[in-house]
């Protein structure tokens, strides 16, 4: 006997039709005493549409009654899907976040699993159901509904199998594996049959779309392995684990992420003083706005001012600006200058910041294609550039060639 979980996104139960062959095939391909637990999301651009319905009466993006509004996206797959296994001869029961025992805190819009008590689930299970999950949403301590932010039904799926200690996570998507890019941009990029946990985490950081960092800082933290693998086909996809096989070895560079959602900001002449980045960043993060590459420089030696470059999410531009405007109408800042025209393109790789050479590759790939570099930043694991967003797709085919030749 085994316990599978097996999550399937927006597209994969977009229609009726769709969802049927995901009952057909988890029914093909269960044994008679495996138990299994399904998380979905909303059927195809459902939450979107909500999001747009809801713009129609505030412009406030996270607040309770908004998750109260997308949570019902997940409702509607859940039982829609419980019903079409019942109507095939299989007890099927379907659960939201919250009667799963999903219990999550933080920001409305981005909150964060922190507890998972899955007796009821378990019970389902024990009594020979299939049980579907809600994805994307919890249950605070207070007991208001919380979404859990992009990625969040990839996060519910990994936490239940985690706390349930299932045998596997499956993430079924519409493309067949993490691969060294994205196949969409770069045709010859690499599917990988292994990653580890930590490399995924880094290309998730840095713009990976196949997972989201959440989901998988969750399966490093359980230790549960995750395959990422097709919708549409019956071949194996990719294993994120811990550690590779031992037939498996890790490369310098095992792939390259891009990031379009990034805006750049310039808050320039500010007084060069102990204290002055502290006070900047501890506004916006107070604010819920989190920073990504940051420099800071003075224009001359004796300067005694300097002036600071960082990026933001450009979902997360409109609450900066808000907050940075206000740091100017009272005194604290002077000019601030605004970019949205920004991408970010990442290497990742385990061993390859010990390794000469490395980032001369990465500026002379881009440079040979004539596309500037604004700011670089690196970690232990990667290598990211801040460039023009119309350069995105060139700049990670460029790269893609230099190491995967």
């Amino acid at each position: 006997m085994a316990l599978y979980v097996k999550k399937f996104g927006g597209s994969s139960v977009a229609t009726l039709e769709k969802m049927r062959h995901i009952v057909s095939r988890v029914l093909n391909d269960k044994k008679e005493e495996d138990q299994i637990i399904i998380v979905v999301s909303a059927m195809g651009n459902t939450t979107d549409d909500l999001l747009h319905l809801a713009s129609k009466v505030e412009n406030n993006p996270f607040n309770r009654e908004m998750d109260m509004l997308i949570s019902t996206g997940e409702q509607v797959s859940i039982s829609l899907m419980a019903m079409i296994f019942n109507s095939m001869g299989t007890p099927a029961i379907s659960l939201t976040g919250a009667q799963a025992g999903i219990i999550a805190e933080g920001v409305f819009g981005k909150g964060n699993i922190v507890d998972i008590k899955p007796e009821r689930v378990f019970k389902a299970l024990n009594e020979g159901k299939v049980v579907i999950v809600a994805g994307f949403q919890g249950i605070t301590p207070q007991g208001d509904i919380i979404t859990l932010g992009r990625g969040g039904s990839d996060t519910t799926a990994v936490a239940l199998a985690g706390a349930m200690e299932a045998d596997i996570c499956e993430i079924y998507t519409d493309v067949k594996g993490v691969y060294s890019a994205d196949p969409r941009i770069v045709p010859n990029a690499i599917k990988m049959k292994e990653i580890t946990n930590a490399e995924m985490l880094e290309l998730a950081r840095l713009g990976a779309g196949v997972m989201h960092p959440q989901s998988v800082a969750m399966g490093k933290r359980y230790h549960v392995p995750i395959h990422v693998r097709s919708t549409f086909t019956h071949e194996s996809g990719t294993i994120i684990k811990d550690s590779y096989s031992k037939q498996m070895e890790s490369n310098l560079i095992c792939g390259v992420a891009q990031d379009d959602n990034v805006a750049r900001i310039a808050v320039l002449g500010l007084e060069n003083m102990p204290g002055t980045a502290g006070m900047l960043f501890s506004e916006l993060a107070s604010n819920e706005v989190p920073v990504d590459m940051i420099v800071q420089s003075a224009r001359k030696l004796d300067d005694k001012t300097i002036d600071i470059i960082f990026t933001v999410a450009s979902t997360d531009l409109h609450q900066a600006k808000f907050v940075l405007e206000q740091m100017k109408q009272q005194g604290k800042i002077n000019k601030v200058m605004y970019d949205d025209n920004c991408a970010k393109v990442s290497i990742v790789g385990p061993e390859m910041l010990g390794t000469p050479g490395v980032a001369a590759r990465i500026f002379g790939s881009l440079g040979k294609d004539n596309i500037n570099i604004d700011i670089v930043s690196t970690s232990k694991n990667s290598i990211s550039c801040l460039i023009p967003r119309t350069y995105i797709n060139k700049a990670i085919c460029a790269i893609h060639d230099e190491f995967f030749k």
